[in-house]
C-alpha cells in the first residue's frame, strides 16, 4: 500500500516534470539563448539544439508524460479497486483527474510560463538525455504521424520553418509595448531596418526639382556663390540641360582649388575636379544601395527611370534616417512638411512620404501604389481632385486644400479617432 502511494507520488512528480518542461522549452526566448551561447553557456546550446529538432523534443517529452499519468493512474485504479470494488474505478478516474491537473499540469506549466528561460537553463540537460533515449521511438511514432497526414494530402515536412523569418521578427517589434516617445522611436527603427529589403530608392529619392544643381559653364565666381549658398557639399554639374548631369561637384574639392598659391581661377574647369556621377535605377532595393554605398565609399547617386531619365538624387544619409528618422545639422534647411492642428488634424505638403508619415505617428496606411500622400490621394482617386474635396481612405480623412496646376500641395488629414469606430472603416468622397 505505502509502496503504491509513494509510487504514485513518484510518478506526479515526473509527470509535473515532463510539463513544466515542455513549456519552458518551447517558451523561452530564442534570441536570449542564442545570446548566452554566444557568451559561453553550454546550457543554451542545448536549449538551441533541441529548438532546431522541436517534433523530437515535444514528441519525447509527450511520450515521458503520458507512460508515467498512464502508469501512476493504473497503480491508483489497482489500490481503490481492493478498497471499493468496482466503484474504485470512477473513484481512481476523479482522484488521479484532480492530483495530474493540479500538481502535474497547472503548477509546473504557471511556474514555467514565469521562468521560462531560467528553467529551460536548468532542465535542458536532462530534457537532453530523455529525447536521446527516446529517440528511436520518437522517430518511428513521427514517421507514423507524417504518413498519416500525407493521406490526407497534407505535408509537414517543412512546418517548424513556419513564422520564422521576417514576420516572427515584426511580431516581436509589435509587443515591444509602451507610449513613450523613446520606444516609439525604437519600434520605428526597427521595423524600417526589416523594410530595407522592401523599400526602392525611387520611394526615398529626393525628387529632381527640389535638388540643388550647378550650370558647369557658368564663371567660375558665379559657381563659387552658388555652393557657398547652398546648404548641400555634392552638387551635381550639368550643360545644356538640367537633365545632362555630367559630374558631381564636392564644395571641399573646389575650395582646395581655389586656396592653392597662385590659382589660375580662368582656367579652372569645375567639371575637372569633379567625381563622374553614378547612376543607379529607381526600383534599387534600399539595402542593396547601402551595400553599394559602402563597397563603392560613395555617399551620393542620380536616380534615373527605366528610360534613363534622371528622377532625382539618394545619398547614404537619406538611407541612414530611413533608419533612425531625420538627421539634422546646422546646415541643413528644416522643412518637415507636416502642422499639426488643434482639432487633431495635419495639415501636410504633398509631397511627404507616406512612410515618413507612418513612421512618425504609427499608422497604417499603404505605400505599395506611391511614395507621397499627394500620390495616394491621385491613386485612391483615380483623378485629380479639386480644391474643398474631401475623401475617407483607410479610415482617414483627406482634405484637399492646395494645389498648383495639376499638383497637390497641400492636404488635411484627420486620423480615425477610435480604430474600431464602424463609421471610419468605409472608404468614400465628399464635396463638390
Amino acid at each position: 500500500m505505502l509502496e503504491y502511494l509513494a509510487a504514485i507520488g513518484i510518478l506526479l512528480v515526473l509527470s509535473a516534470f515532463f510539463s513544466g518542461s515542455e513549456t519552458a522549452l518551447t517558451a523561452a526566448s530564442r534570441p536570449m539563448m542564442h545570446q548566452l551561447e554566444q557568451g559561453g553557456d553550454n546550457r543554451a546550446g542545448i536549449v538551441n539544439r533541441l529548438h532546431e529538432h522541436k517534433a523530437q523534443l515535444i514528441s519525447a517529452v509527450l511520450l515521458g508524460n503520458n507512460l508515467v499519468n498512464i502508469l501512476a493512474s493504473a497503480l491508483a485504479t489497482r489500490i481503490l479497486i481492493g478498497y471499493f470494488g468496482e466503484a474504485g474505478v470512477a473513484y481512481a478516474t476523479i482522484v488521479m483527474t484532480l492530483l495530474v491537473l493540479l500538481f502535474a499540469e497547472i503548477l509546473p506549466k504557471t511556474y514555467a510560463v514565469r521562468r521560462a528561460n531560467q528553467m529551460a537553463l536548468a532542465i535542458a540537460p536532462v530534457v537532453n538525455v530523455i529525447v536521446i533515449i527516446f529517440n528511436p521511438v520518437t522517430r518511428a511514432l513521427l514517421w507514423i504521424v507524417r504518413g498519416t497526414f500525407k493521406l490526407f494530402g497534407v505535408d509537414i515536412q517543412g512546418d517548424e520553418a513556419m513564422g520564422a523569418g521576417d514576420e516572427e521578427l515584426r511580431g516581436a517589434i509589435e509587443l515591444h509595448a509602451g507610449d513613450e516617445e523613446a520606444v516609439k522611436h525604437e519600434r520605428a527603427m526597427l521595423r524600417s531596418v526589416l523594410d530595407l529589403t522592401d523599400v526602392q530608392v525611387g520611394e526615398i529619392m529626393i525628387h529632381r526639382k527640389n535638388v540643388v544643381t550647378i550650370d558647369a559653364d557658368l564663371p567660375l565666381d558665379e559657381v563659387v556663390k552658388q555652393v557657398l549658398a547652398s546648404p548641400y557639399t555634392r552638387i551635381p554639374l550639368w550643360r545644356e540641360s538640367p537633365d545632362n548631369i555630367v559630374a558631381v561637384l564636392h564644395a571641399k574639392a573646389l575650395l582646395r582649388a581655389i586656396q592653392t598659391p597662385d590659382p589660375d581661377l580662368e582656367k579652372l574647369d569645375v567639371v575637372a575636379l569633379s567625381a563622374p556621377p553614378w547612376f543607379i535605377p529607381e526600383y534599387t532595393p534600399l539595402l542593396d544601395q547601402l551595400l553599394a554605398f559602402r563597397e563603392r565609399r560613395e555617399h551620393f547617386a542620380l536616380v534615373v527611370d527605366e528610360y534613363g531619365s534622371l528622377m532625382g538624387i539618394v545619398t547614404l544619409e537619406d538611407i541612414l534616417e530611413e533608419i533612425v528618422g531625420d538627421i539634422s545639422d546646422e546646415h541643413d534647411v528644416t522643412v518637415s512638411g507636416v502642422r499639426p492642428q488643434p482639432d487633431g488634424s495635419y495639415i501636410v505638403e504633398g509631397w511627404v512620404t507616406i512612410r515618413d508619415l507612418n513612421r512618425e505617428f504609427e499608422w497604417t496606411l499603404p505605400d505599395e501604389e506611391a511614395a507621397t500622400i499627394a500620390g495616394f490621394v491621385l491613386h485612391e482617386t483615380r483623378r485629380i481632385p479639386e480644391v474643398g474635396q474631401t475623401f475617407l481612405f483607410h479610415g482617414f480623412r483627406f482634405e484637399i486644400l492646395r494645389r498648383q496646376r495639376h499638383q497637390i500641395t497641400a492636404i488635411r488629414i484627420t486620423p480615425p479617432s477610435e480604430p474600431d469606430d464602424p463609421a471610419d472603416s468605409g472608404d468614400g468622397i465628399k464635396g463638390a
